[in-house]
């Protein structure tokens, strides 16, 4: 089975006619962009079970890291404004500088208007 790592509008084709694109990533969800010709049946796999038909073989089961989100509360979004704060505080040091990224990893900031982790 390939597995692939993506970011935001990175894609893949499937054969020559079929496109998956990764639009974004939200909370637990992955939003896909899939251009496929219509004889082409796509069908989420909740969709596909319900009515009937069985799970492909190949398909895993999520490993335990990836089945649980970071509980989020007004605490703990205070406790990062916090942090936060007390980077600036300490400049621009190659010490800051490496904190901040690996927080900015962890929890991104907002951009173009859109709102913090609720």
């Amino acid at each position: 089975m390939l597995c692939i790592s993506m970011r935001a509008g990175d894609y893949f084709t499937v054969g020559s006619s079929t496109v998956v694109q990764f639009d974004r990533l939200t909370g637990d969800r992955v939003h896909l962009i899939i251009n496929a010709p219509r004889e082409v049946p796509i069908l989420r796999g909740d969709v596909l079970e319900r009515s009937g038909g069985q799970r492909p073989g190949c398909v895993m089961g999520l490993s335990p890291r990836h089945t649980k989100q970071l509980p989020w509360n007004p605490a703990k979004k205070k406790a990062l404004a916090d942090l936060r704060q007390t980077l600036e505080g300490m400049g621009d040091t190659p010490e800051a500088r490496d904190i901040r990224a690996k927080l900015d990893f962890i929890f991104p900031q907002p951009q173009n208007g859109e709102t913090a982790a609720k």
